[in-house]
């Protein structure tokens, strides 16, 4: 679903924003829709961002960890 939204931008800048859109071939509107969807997009945290904090390390007396590493280290 579409919401209006009144933005206030300065002449300059929304002239130029108009004729990026149209030298695209696009509304301002989609222009400024694409615009904020790649901008959210790149503020998406990263996968060793979501899970930085969510692990804990192994006790040492863990069977586990004496498995991994007589396998690994």
């Amino acid at each position: 679903m579409k919401r209006q939204l009144t933005i206030d931008l300065d002449e300059a800048l929304a002239l130029e924003a108009k004729r990026l859109a149209r030298s695209r071939g696009l509304s301002l509107s989609s222009l400024i829709e694409t615009s904020l969807r790649d901008t959210l997009a790149n503020d998406a945290p990263t996968v060793a961002e979501r899970w930085r904090g969510k692990f804990r390390a192994a006790e040492r007396d863990d069977p586990r960890y004496e498995a991994l590493a007589r396998k690994y280290l």
